[in-house]
């Protein structure tokens, strides 16, 4: 079974601390980075995913919204720039080189125009500029 992750949620993953927008939303945030930090593989999906899950029945969530489409377009362009060597129409599972990889990229801001805009930017920048030191995902986790 695949983790299914938006592409933008694919760079949120990198900097999770623990939190969201409602205890059941951490929570299934929580889950979800323990199966991929057990080497559950990733497929990237267009619209609502695994972590949107928990918001989808509540009110009307940003999940469907222009703007989250397009941070998924940006997203998806940036990551596919840098990871030219996986095939990211395929479920493919997250390895400590393309974690670093990542995490790197994102330090810099090269994988980040998708971030533009996002509510929880300034934490990210605060995860990145630590190292990811407090970062929830590490890959080899059970």
């Amino acid at each position: 079974m695949s983790v299914k992750l938006r592409a933008h949620h694919l760079l949120c993953m990198l900097t999770y601390v623990g939190r969201g927008y409602t205890p059941a939303f951490t929570a299934n945030y929580d889950a979800i980075i323990t199966r991929l930090g057990a080497g559950e593989t990733i497929e990237l999906v267009a619209g609502p995913d695994d972590v949107c899950g928990p918001l989808l029945g509540i009110g009307q969530p940003h999940c469907h919204n222009d703007s989250v489409i397009e941070r998924d377009r940006l997203a998806r362009l940036a990551v596919a720039d840098l990871l030219a060597d996986i095939d990211l129409a395929q479920p493919f599972q997250l390895d400590q080189t393309t974690l670093t990889a990542l995490r790197a990229a994102f330090s810099t801001g090269h994988i980040r125009p998708a971030c533009t805009g996002c509510e929880w930017s300034g934490l990210c920048d605060s995860v990145a500029q630590a190292g990811y030191a407090g970062a929830s995902l590490s890959i080899g986790r059970c």
